[in-house]
């Protein structure tokens, strides 16, 4: 992905935040790097359970070979393993860190493409994230954008998403998000403790925070009377390695949802599908009749493939501009993208208090709020998509399954051409 001064600051966060985190291909320095194909974990690799001997076996092998990575003889058998879900292992090899992707490229040519996978990292919308630091709203600012329409606040309208169930993977959710916010009124999650003390002593917002809680708010204006809840899955720059995900997401599911909205996504190697939702999907989404995943297509611009979005059982939401009309800058793009909605210049919930930008040209610039912030990104229209699929089953009695498919149906016939199928709030029943 090409990297600018404000991917770059992103990127940076999250190496020090995350002990191991490694970019192929390696940089000697960020300040220096002109892009990057993907984060993982050092000395990790990933592989199904039933793959595992066949895997060491080769790597053994491939350890044989002279100066390879520099590991003495002797150490080339010393593979660690650690059963990181019911179907898959993590190998821990023993050789140079930024060797991992040539390593994983060798076991491609002997064993098949995507055998074993790097451990990637994952993201609330990478490079940057989202595609917008939080903007300020004017002081006073109650009501968001898109607004949620007042005749579907009460219980007794058909299409407000009531009787709905929808998790949302995340930052989790502010305590007390609902005062002062009373679309959010009722939306559970796990806390999310959004301040931290900066080297003056005084209490910020953390980056990245309050995020979770924003998603739910761009739902709820859709969805008004759905139930939501955040899992919290991301503690540290919105980032986190695939398998430490692994959690959150067996807890959503545990919620028997008919809706599951993801808002990371990650490029990766040889741009293969994530190992770990691969065999998740695979075990638990796959069986559940009439559940809708989610996911959005990522910030870059680009047309390359992002995932969890681009999984064929997944739908891969994409941003439009502020005008409705366009693309968004921002938001990538290709065939892989299921539909686009607004995403720019959204308004909704947010921490109160100081944030501390983190990102060129503003590094440094101290932005005051009072609840409410503007926004832009692919994970935000993302869950305005997951409303208007729990709107339409509330009045239509049809499952998630169904829901999405008429509404992609509906985005398809209104496709605005260079930019593909379209839903816009209120459309749940047209």
């Amino acid at each position: 992905m090409p990297v600018n001064d404000r991917a770059r600051a992103q990127a940076q966060l999250i190496f020090n935040g995350h002990p191991g985190a490694a970019a192929h291909p390696a940089p000697d320095r960020w300040e220096d790097v002109d892009d990057f194909d993907y984060l993982y974990r050092e000395y990790a690799v990933l592989v199904r359970a039933e793959d595992v001997e066949e895997v060491t076996g080769e790597l053994g092998r491939i350890f044989e070979d002279a100066g390879y990575g520099d590991v003495p003889e002797g150490e080339a058998r010393d593979i660690q393993r650690e059963q990181v879900s019911r179907g898959l292992v993590r190998l821990t090899v023993p050789t140079t860190p930024t060797l991992v992707p040539d390593l994983i490229g060798r076991l491609d040519a002997a064993l098949g493409p995507g055998v074993a996978r790097p451990e990637h990292k994952v993201y609330v919308c990478p490079n940057p994230c989202p595609a917008t630091e939080p903007g300020v709203v004017p002081s006073g600012t109650t009501e968001p954008v898109p607004p949620p329409d007042p005749a579907l606040r009460v219980p007794w309208a058909g299409n407000n998403g009531s009787g709905v169930n929808v998790s949302v993977i995340d930052t989790g959710l502010i305590p007390n998000a609902a005062a002062g916010h009373p679309w959010l009124a009722g939306v559970q999650g796990t806390a999310e403790e959004p301040y931290t003390t900066d080297s003056a002593g005084d209490s910020v917002i953390v980056p990245y925070a309050g995020h979770g809680t924003f998603v739910a708010g761009v739902l709820r204006c859709v969805a008004p009377k759905a139930s939501v809840y955040v899992e919290r899955a991301f503690d540290i720059a919105g980032a986190d390695y695939e398998t430490r995900l692994l959690g959150s997401l067996e807890d959503a599911l545990a919620r028997d949802p008919d809706i599951l909205v993801f808002t990371f996504t990650s490029t990766t190697h040889r741009d293969q599908s994530l190992h770990t939702f691969d065999e998740l999907y695979e075990r638990r989404i796959r069986s559940i009749k009439g559940l809708v995943v989610l996911a959005p297509a990522g910030n870059e611009g680009s047309p390359r493939l992002h995932w969890p979005a681009a999984h064929p059982g997944v739908i891969a939401v994409g941003a439009l501009a502020a005008n409705w009309r366009d693309r968004a800058r921002f938001s990538n793009y290709g065939r892989w993208v299921d539909v686009y909605a607004p995403g720019e210049d959204l308004v909704n919930a947010f921490p109160e208090g100081t944030y501390v930008c983190t990102e060129p040209p503003d590094v440094g610039q101290r932005r005051h709020f009072h609840g409410m912030a503007l926004w832009s990104g692919t994970s935000f229209s993302t869950p305005l998509v997951a409303g208007l699929i729990a709107a339409r089953m509330s009045q239509t009695g049809e499952n998630a399954s169904q829901a999405a498919d008429a509404l992609l149906r509906l985005a398809a016939s209104q496709a605005i051409p260079g930019v593909g199928p379209v839903l816009y709030p209120g459309q749940a029943l047209s």
